[in-house]
């Protein structure tokens, strides 16, 4: 199995952040595996109660600062490599989303999401490009690109990221 497949065939165009952290891969598992890793690694997040953890199966909450509600629903968890999930208001319609970890050293690794948003994905792609192109993509790659630099905020100091730390953000502040 490649760990690196979209397991979601049905949902197209993803957004994607990969960023590098000067860890060791089975660091970088430890904080993206840790029950209520948002609330110490996420720049956006208010509260990050647990519901279910770990595993498939395993349910948590992220309580944006911009007041906005998401439930997390795992459905695929690879011990040391990653897990998918769904993501969306409870009992609303739900992104997919794809974290996973490649080791690229001894001492430095890959973090990499991959949100294919609900947002678009039943518009014909000749109207979704658009404001795939000019709205959602911008603003969801700013958002994945401070979530991954959280987690190394994290990791790498050993310190709770601070809010909005590389900057607000148009949906999640």
């Amino acid at each position: 199995m490649q760990h690196w497949d979209n397991p979601k065939p049905d949902f197209k165009w993803p957004v994607v952040m990969a960023h590098s952290i000067p860890a060791p891969a089975s660091e970088v598992w430890d904080a993206i595996s840790m029950p209520g890793n948002l609330e110490l690694c996420h720049p956006f997040c208010a509260k990050n109660p647990v519901l279910a953890w770990p595993g498939e199966g395993a349910i948590d909450e992220i309580h944006y600062l911009s007041g906005w509600v998401f439930q997390r629903r795992f459905c695929r968890w690879i011990e040391n490599v990653g897990y998918d999930l769904e993501i969306g208001k409870k009992d609303g319609p739900s992104s997919f989303v794809s974290w996973r970890i490649q080791a690229s050293g001894e001492k430095e690794s890959v973090l990499r999401i991959a949100v294919y948003p609900w947002a678009l994905q039943n518009v014909p792609a000749a109207i979704r490009w658009l404001p795939h192109a000019l709205r959602l993509k911008p603003l969801l790659g700013q958002y994945l690109s401070s979530v991954v630099r959280g987690f190394e905020w994290y990791i790498v100091r050993k310190e709770p990221v601070p809010r909005n730390q590389f900057g607000s953000h148009k949906w999640f502040s």
